[in-house]
């Protein structure tokens, strides 16, 4: 069972890192397109933007929560006996809470460049 419950720690671990890419790719593209006038752009085209920027986050955010809830319970159970996943497992929070409060302040912060 360990084998196979490492194998899920190390899929759960996988899963929070890629589901960061795409809501991060995403808030540096618009930085980027700030620069090149997005916040002149007609007003259809700036609520897309917020739109999908929303939406990415969002689903990160559920992705990464759920991974990080998972891995905590296949830690404290399956695991329970190795001490590496423990560690690391203790660290979990931020990924359910810090993260998406970041992604929140840099999206507002956003949407004021944009709109504002």
């Amino acid at each position: 069972m360990t084998s196979e419950a490492l194998t899920r720690w190390h899929q759960h671990r996988m899963t929070i890192v890629i589901s960061q890419i795409a809501p991060t790719f995403l808030l540096i593209t618009t930085i980027a397109l700030l620069q090149f006038g997005l916040a002149e752009s007609p007003f259809a085209v700036k609520v897309a933007a917020a739109g999908i920027l929303l939406a990415s986050g969002i689903l990160g955010a559920l992705v990464q929560f759920q991974s990080a809830q998972e891995a905590t319970t296949l830690a404290n159970t399956a695991l329970a006996n190795e001490p590496e996943v423990r560690a690391s497992a203790r660290w979990l929070w931020v990924v359910q809470f810090v993260t998406p409060a970041i992604f929140t302040v840099i999206y507002l912060a956003l949407m004021v460049a944009l709109f504002g």
